[in-house]
């Protein structure tokens, strides 16, 4: 199998010399049928990614493909690239992106468009999607001379309703996924064109990109992907159709090596040029010489692994039992286009935290919205607010990165701070934000804002400093996630030829245990009280004011100080209890530690803590810039533990602290008693 493995390999690196007597004879010979490859790769990096994993990205997998390709001008592709990621690399990479740009005026590379931080156009207001994409329009514009005419839809998320953003930005056509039009009843043998959809009368023209080549390049050899082209031509296919991520050309396991040091995406670039039966394009090029194939009216939906990602348990189970049930009895390709599953917009039904961040990010848009001519500053905050990423969560990160999410809350956080000083808002708001049917009460001082809901928590589901930009309750719950089922069937290995995709196989970054993964009964805040270790869920509301038998609890706001307050009758003896969960940006890092009053330091947020008979606690972040400092009227015994969280990346399943979890337990002296816990949140002075 080895040496069978090694021909295999060494037929996919066909050398140039070999190649040149064959694309020779190629323009000899009589073409009777040729297939055009439409190429397309996307190249994305979330808004508040680490620059060192940009860094990364860009030395194995941009930089490569950018100078392999450009050596051959004949392949004509397209690309996207993000504004937010297309602004990085032309500042830390300039003369990399003069060639992509050069590509681009010599006609051998379309560049496509987008809303600039990539947000689901589909999840933000019609005004934002249009700004969001003629921001990106004017940058390439600007920077190319030419005008971008396709869009990469983010996601493949497709409703109809972002059609008439799309065309009212000068955009023609976008690209989504051929299950999209197998939903409508198209069959395959049809989907070899650009069809045409309308909204409300305005037209915009749809390319289906082919999931078998997904799933194909760049995993299988190259002399198969030729092959099964020269066979589509054979079969008198007009287009193949691919647009995907780039980072599956070198940064997803074992691509780097596969793509360019075992010559994997020359040997496919050479095959192409010189088969007989295969000619590259541009989507533009393609979209000129070629008519409509006609209507068509795609339903609501994504890619298909998305519409399995976006249901919780066991929903998710049961979907994909069927799916996989369905496959085995050889029904699969026919029943998958009935069996849809969710949408993207599941994803702020299934994840609380996620849609109180859209929702908090809405209120701001409407009023952006009223201002005329608002500060650019403030556009782009909020257009950072929106880019997708923290949105949702399915083979990647996303939503359990909490880097992600605190880019988020950074912009929501300063915008809102900047439309304050603009139009002063009331310093309580009370209302229903995140349309959970429960009233949240929102409360801010100069320096902070906390979000109190109804829920009978009487806790913080947000705790927002203004002078630091960061929302210290930005965390997330223990969820059961469907992939958490394939951790007990262990690492898994990928056989045959080729590579294997990040779907197909099992890996481990850190060791779980099964109590890792047990999921939470009560969301993640601070100040969520226990009498006796058992949680008290019955608090009834008014404003800053909670009560139940036995307790009223108050909040006061102050500057950049929090006071929360509890007068607790009839409960001598009993242990009371109030938890906080913090986002701490240092997380399990070496910048983020405990500080005693007389200096020393007890362990880093990473480790268990114990403190016995404690009455001040600080919290340092090197990353934040910032401290708390707890002070408790009377001495409590605190104890404190990462929260940790399970997911997978494409690298395997990984721990993910969101949390600093802190909990200050009383046991209550008399009858008649007061307790008071300050929380004061500032910058460290540089």
């Amino acid at each position: 199998m080895r040496e069978q493995r090694r021909c295999l390999l060494a037929s996919t690196c066909l050398s140039s010399a070999f190649l040149r007597p064959l694309r020779a004879a190629a323009l000899k010979t009589p073409m009777t049928q040729t297939i055009t490859l439409l190429l397309g790769v996307h190249a994305h990096q979330p808004v508040g990614n680490f620059p060192e994993v940009i860094e990364d990205a860009h030395q194995r997998c941009y930089k490569p493909f950018l100078h392999t390709l450009h050596a051959y001008p004949d392949f004509r592709f397209a690309a996207h690239f993000s504004g937010w990621l297309l602004d990085w690399l032309r500042e830390h990479h300039p003369a990399d992106m003069a060639l992509l740009a050069e590509m681009v005026r010599r006609g051998q590379v379309e560049l496509f468009s987008s809303g600039d931080t990539e947000p689901v156009l589909a999840a933000i207001p019609h005004r934002d999607r249009i700004g969001q994409l003629q921001t990106l329009n004017d940058k390439l514009a600007a920077w190319t001379g030419v005008q971008p005419s396709g869009a990469w839809l983010t996601e493949r998320v497709w409703e109809s309703a972002v059609v008439p953003a799309l065309a009212a930005t000068g955009i023609r056509y976008v690209t989504v996924d051929d299950y999209h039009f197998f939903c409508t009843g198209q069959p395959a043998t049809a989907l070899d064109g650009y069809f045409s959809t309308e909204e409300d009368g305005t037209r915009l023209d749809l390319f289906p990109i082919s999931e078998a080549l997904r799933y194909r390049l760049p995993f299988s050899p190259a002399h198969e992907v030729i092959a099964y082209l020269e066979g589509l031509a054979e079969q008198g296919q007009v287009a193949a159709i691919y647009f995907d991520d780039i980072e599956k050309f070198g940064i997803w396991p074992e691509t780097y090596d596969w793509v360019y040091n075992r010559g994997w995406l020359k040997a496919l670039i050479e095959g192409v040029l010189a088969s007989p039966k295969i000619r590259t394009a541009t989507y533009a090029d393609f979209h000129a010489g070629h008519a409509t194939r006609g209507i068509v009216y795609l339903p609501t939906t994504s890619y298909s692994e998305m519409n399995e990602w976006t249901l919780p348990m066991p929903a998710a189970r049961i979907y994909a039992d069927f799916l996989a049930a369905e496959k085995a009895a050889g029904r699969g390709d026919l029943h998958r286009p009935f069996v849809r599953g969710g949408i993207w917009r599941n994803f702020l039904s299934r994840y609380p935290e996620a849609n109180w961040m859209h929702k908090r990010m809405q209120g701001l848009s409407a009023r952006l919205g009223e201002i005329p001519d608002p500060p650019p500053a403030l556009v782009d905050d909020l257009y950072r607010a929106q880019a997708n990423d923290a949105y949702w969560h399915g083979l990647f990160g996303g939503l359990y990165l909490p880097h992600l999410r605190r880019a988020v809350w950074n912009n929501i956080v300063e915008l809102e701070a900047e439309l304050d000083r603009l139009q002063p808002r009331p310093a309580l708001v009370v209302g229903d934000v995140d349309l959970d049917g429960r009233d949240e009460t929102l409360a801010r001082s100069t320096g902070l804002q906390i979000a109190l809901r109804d829920d009978g928590l009487a806790s913080a589901h947000e705790l927002s400093s203004y002078v630091l930009n960061h929302n210290f309750g930005d965390t997330l719950r223990r969820y059961h996630e469907h992939y958490h089922d394939r951790i007990s069937l262990g690492e898994s290995r990928h056989h045959g030829d080729g590579i294997a995709s990040a779907h197909d196989i099992v890996r481990f970054k850190h060791p779980i245990s099964s109590a890792d993964i047990v999921p939470d009964d009560l969301p993640r805040t601070l100040w969520r009280d226990e009498l006796d270790g058992v949680p008290l869920t019955d608090y009834r509301a008014k404003g800053l004011h909670f009560s139940r038998p036995h307790i009223d609890k108050t909040y006061a706001l102050d500057g950049n100080t929090i006071t929360v307050s509890w007068q607790l009758t009839g409960l001598a003896g009993r242990q009371f209890s109030t938890v906080l969960n913090l986002a701490m940006p240092s997380c399990d890092g070496f910048l983020g530690r405990y500080a005693l009053a007389d200096g020393s330091i007890p362990g880093g947020f990473g480790q268990p803590l114990t403190l016995p008979a404690a009455s001040t606690l600080q919290l340092e972040d090197g990353v934040l810039g910032g401290h708390l400092c707890l002070r408790a009227g009377t001495a409590a015994d605190i104890s404190g533990q990462a929260h940790q969280t399970v997911s997978q990346s494409e690298a395997g399943f990984e721990k993910i602290m969101q949390a600093v979890e802190l909990r200050l337990n009383w046991c209550i002296p008399d009858d008649s008693h007061t307790l008071q816990l300050h929380l004061t949140i500032e910058a460290t002075p540089t």
